[in-house]
């Protein structure tokens, strides 16, 4: 019997050849905050996967908080994507482009001229950013959004999800996840605020209703997707009281908005706390949309979660970087590669783009 893994799965307007998904991974790759050939290469290389989702990308000057990361905000950035897109539709592949603003994980050696590292509260993360200027650098205290800024920020998601689907992307996913922009809203201990975008659970969670209800409007609701990570720690998040509550009734919202996905990231494999399973269900049970799950799987645990309707579709991370050709390997039931992490975030093709393939 043909494992449900290799299956095809319809997203929204198009059908995905098995439902295995690429995971978003920062890569630092693009010079000038530019996407490149090399880029195109490598994304092409693994366009077997069912859908591929690209590294986070910044839809503004002011979420570029990371090095060397793309973003989807200029006709350049719009050009350089177009290579990406045309060399992975040649190999009959579909891409989404991941939306992120970093928010207050970031550092001014990061970013242009005239930017401003802005969070719903002026609390700043503790530890370090890597800057290519002067190595790693303690994190600045960012700036609190005003109204008008964060309304600015809105527009900035859906005028780049506008540019995404010019660049031929076949959708765009949200990046709530993961301790970015959208999730430092989201979180009542990072979330200090006392206006509408504060407080109550339906105040906090109002930044990214507006960003995915707004796109859904401007591209249409089955091209928009979003990632969350309930009991995620990534980038100082701490986990609190209310979270099921939350992410339940984000759910519900994402629902009536009409999204074409939600995708699920479980940190625990990393060390964070194990995502309660009744979050999960509480997320399959008030959206109807397709469910990504993503977080320490291997072909085993994602065909069992997939038969037990779990959700529809699986993400990799980590294998896709040092196997290109991924999903061959699982079909044939090979051994992969391992990734060597010294060249995660590095320059150039080494690590990125000379892995070998069958």
């Amino acid at each position: 019997m043909e494992n449900i893994l290799f299956k095809s799965h319809k997203l929204g307007n198009i059908t995905l050849k098995n439902r295995i998904v690429m995971a978003p991974m920062t890569r630092s790759r693009a010079i000038g905050n530019i996407p490149n050939e090399l880029m195109a290469e490598y994304y092409s290389q693994r366009a077997d996967a069912g859908l591929l989702i690209t590294e986070g990308t910044s839809p503004s000057p002011n979420g570029l908080g990371y090095a060397r990361i793309p973003g989807l905000f200029n006709r350049e950035q719009l050009n350089g994507w177009r290579k990406v897109t045309d060399a992975v539709h040649k190999k009959d592949g579909k891409i989404f482009v991941q939306l992120m603003h970093t928010g207050r994980v970031s550092h001014p050696l990061n970013m242009g001229e005239n930017t401003k590292i802005l969070a719903p509260s002026a609390v700043a993360l503790r530890g370090e950013m890597w800057t290519d200027q002067k190595q790693l650098q303690p994190y600045p205290v960012p700036q609190e959004m005003s109204f008008e800024e964060i309304q600015q920020t809105v527009e900035e998601f859906v005028n780049s999800a506008k540019l995404a689907v010019e660049a031929g992307f076949d959708g765009v996913e949200l990046h709530g996840a993961n301790g970015y922009l959208i999730e430092q809203f989201i979180n009542p201990e990072i979330n200090k605020r006392s206006d509408q975008y504060g407080g109550s659970i339906e105040n906090r969670i109002r930044f990214v209703l507006e960003i995915a209800k707004k796109t859904a409007e401007a591209i249409g609701g089955e091209k928009v997707g979003i990632r969350v990570s309930p009991y995620g720690t990534a980038s100082g998040m701490p986990v609190y009281d209310e979270i099921e509550e939350t992410y339940s009734l984000l759910a519900v919202k994402l629902n009536e908005i009409g999204l074409v996905y939600m995708h699920i990231v479980d940190h625990s494999a990393l060390g964070a706390p194990k995502v309660n399973p009744s979050v999960k269900e509480a997320i399959r049970n008030n959206f109807k949309g397709t469910i990504i799950l993503s977080g320490g799987y291997d072909a085993h645990k994602a065909e069992g979660d997939l038969k037990n309707t779990k959700g529809d579709l699986v993400a990799f991370g980590r294998y896709f970087i040092s196997n290109p050709d991924f999903v061959k390997k699982l079909t044939l039931g090979l051994s992969l590669q391992e990734a060597d992490s010294r060249t995660f975030y590095t320059p150039g093709a080494k690590g990125y783009t000379d892995y070998t393939s069958l």
